[in-house]
Parts: C-alpha cells; sequence; structure tokens
C-alpha cells in the first residue's frame, strides 16, 4: 500500500514510548480525521488492535499505521512530527492538503471538505 503520512524518527519514538506506557504493544496506530473543531475537521491518532478491511497499512520506524480509505485523500502528504520547548512537547501535524486551519493547530479543512465546523 501507498504511505500515506509521515511519521518522523521523533514522532515514532515518542508514540512507542507512549504504547509501552499504555500496555499497547503490537497495536496498530490509526490516523484519522473527524468531523469538529473550529475550521471543521481534527486529527484523531488512536492505538487500534484490528485493522478494518479498507484500512490502508504502512509501517514506518517500526509502527504498525493504519488510515481507512476514505481519510487517506485527506491526509495524503501529511508529516506528523514531535517537537520539544521549553513549555514541554507535543506532536506538530503539517498537511499539505489543508487550506485552513485555526489556532489550535489541531483543526483544518481542505479545498473538498469542509466537515462541521464548531465554535471554538
Amino acid at each position: 500500500m501507498t504511505q500515506v503520512v509521515d511519521i518522523t524518527e521523533a514522532a515514532a519514538f515518542h508514540i512507542q514510548e507512549m504504547m509501552r506506557n499504555n500496555g499497547e504493544e503490537g497495536s496498530y496506530l490509526r490516523v484519522g480525521i473527524k468531523g469538529g473543531g473550529c475550521s471543521g475537521l481534527s486529527y484523531a491518532m488512536v492505538f487500534d488492535h484490528e485493522k478494518q478491511e479498507d484500512d490502508e497499512v504502512f509501517e514506518e520506524h517500526g509502527l504498525q499505521i493504519v488510515v481507512s480509505s476514505e481519510d487517506a485523500p485527506i491526509l495524503q502528504g501529511t508529516k506528523i512530527d514531535f517537537k520539544q520547548s521549553l513549555m514541554g512537547g507535543g506532536f506538530t501535524i503539517d498537511n499539505p492538503n489543508a487550506i485552513a486551519s485555526c489556532g489550535c493547530g489541531s483543526s483544518f479543512r481542505t479545498a473538498k471538505n469542509a466537515g462541521t465546523p464548531e465554535e471554538c
């Protein structure tokens, strides 16, 4: 299958650490989108024990990653990184398909999908 998202080594390290801390070793990392957020769509990353028939599956830095075929076109080319700062660390998501996003950085919309915007 085609690799939909790019997960940096730093992000993979922190995701694997979270898997160990939560007893989720061997799980898939499911990357997806859902309606909501002030721009209409929000990102979702969860641990999943099963893959669905229509999932696209690929591996990067030792992570098994699944993306639904419905979400794949919206996420194609997205880069997930982990940045450390004086205020702590967090994941950053850079989606080349997003044409607008809100200040929180976790809500966006694309040219073809406006989602379901909510109040901030």
